[in-house]
Parts: structure tokens; C-alpha cells; sequence
């Protein structure tokens, strides 16, 4: 092994290894030098080189998503690390642990007009659950120090260590246990190339154990018995781990006849008594000349959330204007008040709150699923009904691709227009799916899922647009793309979700600025970056293609899929006439 000469690049290693932390994702640099050769020296740790800062982040993101695990990415000094921002938000609000290191130049390089140098202390603080900026080594390179930066001589070495291994500490707990992203900030001073076969350093370590706290304590009796006297449930589910749920909890809740539980392709559960497509419910009750008497009917007593956000914006608005008497949200760690009447945060996970607020049979019935589930079946039998009228479009291709995903696939879908067509279909429920809903970016979609796709057991396929592919195109340059990684681009041309939004008109300006029309193809960066390249026009060729689109290969594959872009939006909008 080999280590840095400076303590706190040794500092932080040491700490590093001793809390588990082994997967860094290193983008390159000078500044990061000490941090990078002692990571890459020590055998313990496997190490990443991910050159576009902004993919780095979410490459580690994923990884971090995928093994419930802290995952560190690491960057020199001055604009590098604010690329790193969108991934630290999207981890911020999906509670994932990313670690942020970034190198640093001394204080007394900062503001003077040197390269690379920008104010980063704090530069994350809004997004981030702990900021912790080390103080510079002074026992390294000490005559450079009494020339421009005497202050700092003020310290003793000793006190310095003690301070850093203090913040290190501080910012792994946060990380462990609250599964916040945390940033450490490092300056170094020049030479940073020295190395040793031994630290200098030793830490001091107590191995602290790291969990969230335990929940407050709830009057189970009470809250079970609003539960039984309701006879208008509603459990709504957000982003949600693959397998977070008993099998048993669904079957009593599937088992309720005044309960209804509405899913999201995001929320990873499945059940055929569950509704799956919420925007197919709300979109005739929204055309409807009855639409107060219905929208009172589907008004629920209680509300019991969990998960993370909800993409449904007919929900949001459903249950923001008919506000249910109690919203009850399960989450050991937060509550968002999405729907302006949170009246209890539930802090535990949703299996202990089922388990003890829910019965098998509380007695009362009533016909508040029965009634919704006429409805479910006739959006049902008309959205089949409806894709036999259609033309080719993205709604029909999302049909074909959807159906067609091979048992066991790990899925991430690309936001935007990918994730609210993705919930107008059924996914099969050996599927594990992933999305970005933190944030709801479209700038890290790809990264994201190839981070996810190094520790996945099943293959990834990623559902894109092509506005989300060409963003974050970067993510294909790198070296760690398995050949079972599969990648479905829809390319409408544009940005096709603006053609469905309120304001949408036919001028230059909207299609320039809004939609951002272009004539792109996949073709040329497929081969760059050495996929396997197919592209289709039309429903016949894509069923033909498919067949073959995922066996075994010795590259991964691309599947670009060309659909009409000033007719999607109409089909789109057409279906909610259609089944209203």
C-alpha cells in the first residue's frame, strides 16, 4: 500500500476504510493528487475514473442507490466540484448517502486571482446534511506556509488532526445515519505528489454504530381506530424500493374493501387489486359534467402516504382541492406536506405502521373500491381498444417496449415525458424500477443508471428521451458499461412534454425555445462509444427488432426508436378523451 504524504489526505483514507466506505469515483485533476494516489494505493478500495464531474456525481449516485450503501466521488479544486451539484440535490431529496471530497486550494490562495481557485466552503450548504472543511496540514509543507499563510501557524499540528478527524467523523455520521449526502472540503498546499509506505497519522476510532433514531411514540390504539371507522381510505405510494413491502401488508390492504391504493410505476409494488395508472382514474372525472360529485366521492377520509415524490401532477391536484379529513405519512426520517394538510408524520417504516394499525378484516364495509374498480376495468378495456385506432406514436411504442421488458430487468426511466408515459402501463412485477424524482431532472438520467448497473445482479435497461440521452451523453465515456446494459431512446425530436403542457403554439419561438426541435440521431455517438446501434420507424419494425434486442451480446445496445413529433402530443391527449 501507498499513502499521500500530507496527514489529512492519510486522515481521511484511514476514515474511509474503517466506516466501509470502498467504491470512489474519481474525476480527475492535480489538486485531488494526495486524495487519488492514496485511494488507488490501498487495495481495500475500488476506485472509478469518471471524467465529466457533473456524470461522476450521479454515477456514484446510483451506485449509492443501488447498494444502500455511502459512495464517495472525488474532484480537484475550483469549477469541478460545482458540477457535482445536481447530483447532491437529487441525493438530498431521495435520501441518498453520496459522500462529496473535493480538494482545495489554502485560504491564502483563494480571491488573489490564481487558476482554479473559487470559494468552496459551504458552496453546498442548501442541499447537503453536513458540510465539514477540513483546515490545512501544517506540518506540510511549513516554509511555503510561513511565507503566505502565517496565520495558520497558529495551530499545532495536533490541534489541526484533532479538528479534522472531529468534522470526518461528524460528516460520515450523517452520511451512515441520516443518509444525507455530505460534503468534506480539503485544502492542500503544494508538493502534492509525496508518498509513503506507512500513515504518519493515527485515528481514533470508536466505531460507533450509525442508525436512525427510533421512532417517536405513537398511540398505535388511536390511530387504528380512525383507521377502522373510516370507510373512505386512500394509501398513496411514491418512489419506492423494489421488495420494501411485506407481501403480506399488500394482501390485507388489496383484501379492504375501503381502501384504495394507488401506485406509481416508481413505487415497485404490484397487486391486481391496486390501481397502477392514476392519471387514468382522474382524466375522465376531470371531463366529466359531474365532475364535483365524483371528485367528492373519490375524496378520501384518511390518506396514508409513503415513499418518495409522486409524478402524478392529477393527484396532486385532486387532493389539494379535496383534502381528505387526516394525511398520515410514513417515514422514519421526514414528511413532505405535499397535499397542504399533513395532520401526523409516522416515523416508521410503512411495514411496522401497517402491521399495527391495519387488521385483516375491521368489519365495516362500504363500496368505495367497488365503485372505483368498475372504473379501473373501463379505462382498461379502452386504452387496449384505443391502441388498435392510433398510429405509430410514443404512445404506442411505449405500449410495445413496456410489455416487452424481459422478466428480472433493473429499469430506470429518464423524467419527463419517459416517467408520466411509463404510468399509463402496467409493468410486470419481476421489474425493479428506478427513477430520478428527487429533483425530477433530465440531467443525469443516463449516468444514474450506469452507476446502478455495476452493482445490479440483473441487467439495466434505461428508458430515455432523447432531450435526457443528449444531456447526459457523457455518461457513455467511460470504461465500466456492462454488455448486457441496454439503452430504449425515444427520439421525438424534441422536447416532447412541452407539446402537452399548457401554452404549447405552432410559432418558431416555441419550437426553438420550448420544444427545442433538432434533427439528432444516436447513430454516431453509438459507435463512439463502441454500442451496438438499431433504429426503427414504425410499431412493425420495432415487435420485429425487439425480439432480438435483448440476447446475449458482447456490447451493450442501443434502440433508437423515431416517432412523429407534432403528432405524439394529440394521440397523448386523445387517449384521456378516448376513455372519458
Amino acid at each position: 500500500m501507498m499513502y499521500s504524504d500530507i496527514p489529512a489526505a492519510q486522515t481521511l483514507v484511514l476514515y474511509f476504510k474503517s466506516r466501509g466506505v470502498k467504491n470512489i469515483v474519481i474525476s480527475p485533476g492535480s489538486r485531488n493528487a494526495p486524495l487519488t494516489i492514496s485511494f488507488t494505493k490501498n487495495p481495500f478500495f475500488s476506485c472509478y475514473s469518471v471524467v465529466d464531474e457533473r456524470c461522476a456525481a450521479f454515477f456514484a449516485m446510483g451506485m449509492a442507490q443501488q447498494t444502500q450503501e455511502p459512495v464517495a466521488v472525488l474532484c480537484s479544486s475550483g469549477s469541478a466540484m460545482l458540477n457535482f451539484y445536481p447530483a447532491v440535490a437529487e441525493a438530498f431529496y431521495s435520501d441518498i448517502p453520496l459522500i462529496v471530497v473535493s480538494a482545495d486550494r489554502p485560504s491564502y490562495r483563494i480571491d488573489i486571482g490564481d487558476g482554479q481557485t473559487i470559494r468552496q466552503e459551504n458552496v453546498l450548504e442548501k442541499h447537503i446534511g453536513y458540510s465539514a472543511n477540513l483546515k490545512q496540514d501544517v506540518s506540510h509543507a511549513r516554509a511555503t506556509i510561513s511565507k503566505y499563510g502565517k496565520p495558520l501557524l497558529q495551530n499545532s499540528q495536533d490541534e489541526v488532526q484533532a479538528y479534522n478527524e472531529k468534522e470526518i467523523k461528524k460528516a460520515l455520521a450523517v452520511a451512515f445515519g441520516e443518509r444525507y449526502p455530505v460534503h468534506i472540503n480539503i485544502p492542500f498546499e503544494e508538493p502534492l505528489y509525496g508518498r509513503v509506505e506507512d500513515p504518519s497519522v493515527q485515528i481514533k476510532d470508536n466505531n460507533e454504530s450509525f442508525k436512525v433514531g427510533l421512532a417517536d411514540k405513537e398511540d398505535w390504539g388511536e390511530l387504528s381506530k380512525i383507521w377502522n371507522n373510516s370507510s373512505r381510505k386512500m394509501v398513496l405510494v411514491g418512489v419506492n424500493r423494489p421488495n420494501a413491502i411485506e407481501p403480506e401488508v399488500l394482501q390485507v390492504l388489496a383484501n379492504d374493501p375501503n381502501t384504495l391504493l394507488f401506485t406509481e410505476t416508481t413505487s415497485n409494488l404490484h397487486h391486481p387489486e391496486f390501481f397502477e395508472s392514476i392519471d387514468s382514474i382522474i382524466a375522465p372525472i376531470e371531463k366529466s359534467e359531474h365532475k364535483v360529485e365524483l371528485f367528492q366521492r373519490l375524496r378520501p377520509e384518511v390518506l396514508v402516504t409513503f415513499g418518495g415524490l409522486i409524478v402524478s401532477k392529477k393527484i396532486k391536484a385532486f387532493l389539494r382541492e379535496y383534502r381528505p379529513q387526516q394525511h398520515w405519512h410514513v417515514d422514519s426520517k421526514k414528511a413532505n406536506d405535499t397535499f397542504y394538510c399533513l395532520s401526523k408524520h409516522i416515523k416508521t417504516n410503512p411495514n411496522v405502521f401497517f402491521n399495527k394499525v391495519v387488521p385483516e378484516n375491521s368489519g365495516l364495509t362500504s363500496d368505495y373500491k367497488a365503485f372505483w374498480e368498475q372504473n379501473k376495468e373501463n379505462y382498461e378495456k379502452k386504452r387496449n381498444a384505443y391502441l388498435k385506432e392510433v398510429p405509430f406514436s410514443d404512445f404506442v411504442a411505449f405500449n410495445q417496449i413496456i410489455k416487452r421488458i424481459p422478466e428480472g430487468y433493473q429499469v430506470h426511466l429518464a423524467n419527463s415525458s419517459t416517467v408520466r408515459y411509463a404510468q399509463l402501463f402496467p409493468m410486470d412485477q419481476s421489474l425493479k424500477v428506478f427513477c430520478n424524482r428527487g429533483t425530477s431532472g433530465i440531467d443525469g438520467s443516463t449516468s444514474t443508471a450506469v452507476g446502478s448497473s455495476i452493482f445490479s445482479s440483473e441487467p439495466t435497461l434505461l428508458l430515455t428521451g432523447d432531450l435526457s440521452f443528449f444531456y447526459d451523453s457523457n455518461a457513455l465515456w467511460n470504461q465500466y458499461i456492462r454488455p448486457d446494459f441496454r439503452i430504449v431512446l425515444i427520439n421525438n425530436s424534441g422536447g416532447g412534454i412541452f407539446r402537452i403542457l399548457p401554452g404549447k403554439e405552432e410559432t418558431e419561438e416555441f419550437e426553438t425555445f420550448f420544444e427545442t426541435s433538432h434533427g439528432l440521431s444516436a447513430e454516431h455517438l453509438a459507435k463512439m462509444y463502441g454500442f451496438e446501434y438499431w433504429v426503427v420507424e414504425n410499431e412493425s419494425d420495432l415487435i420485429r427488432e425487439y425480439k432480438d434486442f435483448y440476447s446475449k451480446s458482447n456490447r451493450p445496445r442501443i434502440l433508437e426508436i423515431k416517432t412523429p413529433r407534432v403528432l405524439n402530443n394529440k394521440i397523448l391527449l386523445g387517449y384521456f378523451d378516448f376513455i372519458s
